[in-house]
């Protein structure tokens, strides 16, 4: 059901504030059909902004303002990461953080690894969207990929943390998946649809 305090988007123009080239190909592909000209925060020159919220909500609408701060134009931003329950949630907001600063996740998976020993492997993906206009509305839209860990690491697409996630309902990693089939099961899936139903549903 709609939110009547949401607002319909009907720009044909916005920014996607990432750097992530996973995520960007990601996004790219599901606002295709819509018909928007789209501009990474690579080609917009965007800064990246420190992360301070507690939350996934709190992060990507503050990196979706940002860079309606740097652009004027609207922004979609997504701030995601790995929760695995028998780790209370971590690495969560974190999962960025848990990786080399040059992005490489080998550090992170491994820290994982060790940290999960012989637990409970469940886990979930989480993905908010934020949309930011420039007169500060904010819309957000959340979804996850509920499956389990798998050790060792496993397939070589995708990124981050895809090649130990398996979703429920499958037998390979997002990793051992092509790109088709990983927006198929996917949290940034999930959210972006949730999103098109509350601000995309007129185009």
């Amino acid at each position: 059901m709609k939110n009547f305090d949401s607002r319909s988007f009907d720009g044909d123009r916005l920014v996607l504030a990432s750097h992530n080239q996973g995520k960007l190909a990601e996004l790219r592909a599901l606002l295709s059909p819509l018909g928007i000209s789209v501009l990474s925060a690579g080609e917009a020159g965007l800064t990246a902004p420190e992360e301070t919220g507690a939350t996934f909500e709190e992060n990507a609408a503050l990196k979706a303002r940002a860079a309606v701060g740097e652009t004027g134009l609207p922004a979609l931003a997504d701030d995601s990461g790995l929760s695995v329950d028998a780790l209370g949630g971590a690495p969560g907001v974190y999962s960025a953080r848990w990786a080399a600063a040059d992005g490489d996740h080998a550090p992170a998976i491994a820290r994982v690894e060790r940290e999960l020993g012989e637990q409970d492997p469940a886990a979930r993906f989480v993905c908010v969207l934020a949309l930011a206009w420039p007169d500060g509305h904010v819309e957000l839209a959340r979804g996850e990929a509920a499956g389990r860990l798998v050790f060792p690491p496993r397939g070589e697409s995708g990124f981050g943390y895809d090649p130990i996630f398996v979703p429920e309902g499958e037998a390979r990693s997002f990793a051992e998946m092509t790109p088709g089939e990983k927006r198929a099961h996917s949290h940034r899936s999930r959210a972006m649809a949730a999103m098109m139903d509350r601000v995309f549903a007129a185009r």
